[in-house]
């Protein structure tokens, strides 16, 4: 509903519109002497038209009967009654109440068919979207699953003689597309997680080199034709974010990388951490991007010219949502003499040596507290033992 677009349930919009009006009226009995009890009707017509912006109809209705009821009680000779003077007067009011009304509906209906407009052209545009998402998602599950199925059927054909080589050449394929159809699956899952709000951070304390290594261990075989070059700082203490949605940031960075950087070019990755803030910087040294790509990079859909088959243009908008998710910012720009450079900025508690070591120290002073397994063993024998030896003592003194 429209209230609930406002944010305003309908009380607070007759609260609202009931108590401008007064304040109005207001204002306008302290300088009616200056102003002229038919100037004040004026003012209180600007603010039936202000309400209409801004509140549904029926409120706005209401306001202008009111208005016209105070301005007729208040300001029309004679004063404090409803009874009007002259004949110019009643038909004055006569006027104001049909203009009140008039105004306020025109305005609220005008206000009503602009929203309307713009639902459509929301709608519209996400008709849009959801095909071309759906011409990029044809486009990346034909190819994958046409390897699948090609390279299966090559390994299913028993009469023909495959050799080894071969054989694993195939398999890899498969791989290789089935890595491809999870990493599309892992987008379009993540984009819908972001839409619905759904989303919530598990942070907890994982280490910088652990989340660098581990999307540079999924994307071996793409980086294998690049260069990689790591600068992390070694004074970075232990950090507090979600391992996963971080990692899979960085991860969607340098896919995007190995796709729109040519081979045998750099990828380097730094890492800082100053004043509670972890900065991690992806650059690389190929022919950067263009202003215009410069501003939509993080659109949803959007893919770059310079590379006009595969993706689905999810990738880089996911890595904005994540970032976000942790109160964070990711930025692009040209790196210089040439290439692009991404920015991760994401605020992180610290767990410092000294509190490591503290929650250390209290661990083993609570485990000195308890026997280990050995020493309870060693315990529960003697006791055995001992009253083993009783026993028998007991027996061969009644014997």
């Amino acid at each position: 509903m429209e209230t609930q677009k406002k944010g305003l349930t309908m009380f607070r919009q007759f609260f609202i519109a009931n108590l401008s009006v007064i304040v109005v009226s207001a204002l306008g009995f302290v300088a009616i002497d200056f102003i002229g009890y038919r100037s004040v009707a004026l003012l209180l017509l600007a603010t039936i038209s202000i309400l209409s912006i801004f509140v549904t109809l029926y409120p706005v209705l209401t306001a202008a009967v009111m208005s016209a009821l105070i301005w007729d009680f208040f300001f029309i000779p004679p004063h404090f009654t409803f009874h009007v003077g002259s004949s110019e007067d009643v038909l004055f009011l006569l006027m104001y109440f049909v203009v009140a009304l008039i105004n306020g509906f025109l305005t609220s209906r005008i206000r009503d068919l602009k929203a309307l407009e713009l639902q459509k052209e929301e709608r519209h545009n996400t008709i849009k979207l959801y095909k071309t998402l759906f011409d990029s998602i044809s486009h990346e599950l034909r190819t994958p699953i046409a390897t699948i199925v090609g390279a299966s059927d090559n390994l299913l054909q028993t009469e023909s003689k495959i050799s080894e080589d071969d054989k694993t050449k195939l398999i890899n394929e498969i791989s290789i597309a089935a890595f491809r159809l999870n990493r599309l699956i892992d987008n379009l899952l993540s984009m819908q997680r972001l839409e619905s709000g759904m989303l919530k951070i598990k942070p907890d304390w994982f280490d910088i080199n652990e989340l660098i290594n581990s999307p540079l261990n999924r994307l071996k075989n793409e980086l294998s034709t690049h260069h990689v070059a790591l600068n992390i700082a070694s004074d970075i203490p232990i950090l507090k974010f979600d391992f996963g949605l971080i990692e899979q940031s960085l991860f969607n960075l340098l896919h995007n990388e190995t796709l729109y950087t040519p081979e045998d070019s750099t990828i380097s990755i730094s890492a800082d951490y100053k004043q509670g803030i972890l900065s991690i910087e992806v650059a690389d040294n190929g022919s950067g991007f263009t202003n215009e790509e410069l501003s939509q990079l993080f659109s949803k859909f959007y893919r770059s010219h310079s590379k006009l088959n595969g993706g689905t243009g999810l990738g880089l908008s996911i890595v904005k949502g994540f970032v976000e998710a942790h109160e964070g910012t990711v930025s692009v720009e040209n790196n210089f003499p040439n290439g692009a450079k991404f920015t991760i900025k994401i605020p992180s508690e610290s767990l410092e040596m000294n509190d490591y070591l503290d929650f250390t120290n209290t661990t083993i002073s609570q485990n000195s507290d308890h026997k280990t397994l050995s020493e309870e063993y060693n315990s529960q024998t003697k006791q055995n033992k001992t009253s083993t030896s009783k026993n028998a003592n007991e027996i061969i003194t009644d014997f």
